[in-house]
């Protein structure tokens, strides 16, 4: 059975960028089911959402909060490569994992999964990430990626929630094989100081 916080969150764009005062759209979702804030803090939903939320929830919609900032632009991450350092920020930030990389090398945005959040520019220390502007697509195309960002970024949660839930196991000593190679080394030593 589908809650009021599951039908409301289906009508937020899922850029998870956090313009709205709650970590994701998912916790905004479930404090607005709760009757816990005000329909009008998402700034990517901008007025199309708050007017769909307040058809919903039977509640008059109103202008989009001005705390959250403005309704942005449909925009898309770029990495100069020029500039990237390789530090890793970005790739921390990004709630939908749409940039790849690893440290000291550079970083790109896949551009197909990026959702336009903006979360990884103000974390990078070379200021090498560049919101893009994007064409704005129509409402079947916008609900399709905000599937598409929901799954990316509860894949997200789950794979950090698993990294932290179970340390790895210790291991229990040096491989058979470091221990043979382990073994061998002491006796070319130990022959070469004979």
């Amino acid at each position: 059975m589908t809650s009021l916080a599951d039908t409301i969150d289906a009508l937020l764009p899922q850029t998870q960028c956090a313009r709205c005062g709650y970590d994701a759209c998912r916790p905004y979702a479930q404090a607005l089911a709760a009757g816990a804030c005000d329909l009008n803090r998402c700034p990517p939903g901008g007025e199309q959402t708050i007017h769909a939320l307040a058809s919903l929830l039977g509640r008059p919609a109103r202008a989009l909060d001005p705390e959250c900032g403005q309704a942005p632009p449909p925009q898309r991450a770029w990495i100069n490569p020029a500039a990237c350092i390789g530090c890793t920020k970005c790739i921390q930030a990004c709630p939908v994992d749409a940039i790849v990389g690893t440290g000291k090398r550079l970083h790109g945005v896949i551009a197909q999964e990026c959702n336009g959040c903006g979360l990884c520019v103000a974390p990078c220390p070379v200021d090498c990430i560049h919101l893009l502007p994007q064409p704005v697509e129509d409402s079947k195309r916008r609900a399709a990626r905000a599937a598409i960002n929901r799954r990316r970024h509860d894949a997200r949660q789950r794979r950090l929630a698993a990294r932290t839930a179970a340390p790895p196991p210790a291991l229990a000593g040096p491989s058979p094989d470091v221990q043979t190679a382990l073994a061998r080394a002491r006796e070319l030593l130990a022959a070469r100081r004979a």
